[in-house]
């Protein structure tokens, strides 16, 4: 199955974990996607192999960012016509909060804005309470279209 075919499968089935699992860094790092209601939310598993510091212990900033930009994909290709390929990241920036704890980890996206090119997607990683955050991002993406009119595979 192409990857054109398992998104809009995923769209249209409402099973955001087959696009996960045709992920392979999002399946590596233990990503989940549920709807709740007409809600997309994602879970980080908690993993010992995520730890940055096994001391305190505590997710490592990079898995963080890692999922929250994942997250960002995701939700764009499952929300918005994507024209069945995935969108390639121009821009993340993340604002870390409060230390990531070795727990699940979950996250919530908004696309603030949405063009014929590009595409802007808010992101919100909590573990106990959503009013919590532990980290913010924010990652404006190329939508499939723009990088094809471009010349671009």
């Amino acid at each position: 199955m192409t990857l054109q075919e398992i998104i809009t499968r995923a769209r249209t089935q409402r099973r955001p974990q087959w696009l996960i699992d045709a992920i392979p860094y999002a399946r590596l790092i233990g990503v989940e996607g549920n709807l709740i209601g007409d809600e997309l939310m994602f879970r980080l598993q908690s993993c010992d192999d995520n730890l940055g510091n096994p001391t305190l212990p505590a997710l490592h900033g990079g898995v963080i960012g890692g999922f929250m930009e994942v997250s960002a994909l995701l939700y764009l290709a499952l929300t918005v016509d994507v024209g069945g390929h995935l969108p390639k990241v121009v821009d993340f920036s993340i604002d870390f909060l409060r230390p990531g704890r070795l727990r699940d980890t979950f996250s919530r996206c908004e696309v603030v804005r949405h063009g014929r090119n590009i595409a802007n997607v808010a992101v919100r990683a909590w573990q106990t309470h959503s009013d919590e955050p532990i980290a913010t991002a924010r990652a404006h993406f190329l939508l499939a279209h723009a990088h094809r009119d471009q010349g671009g595979a």
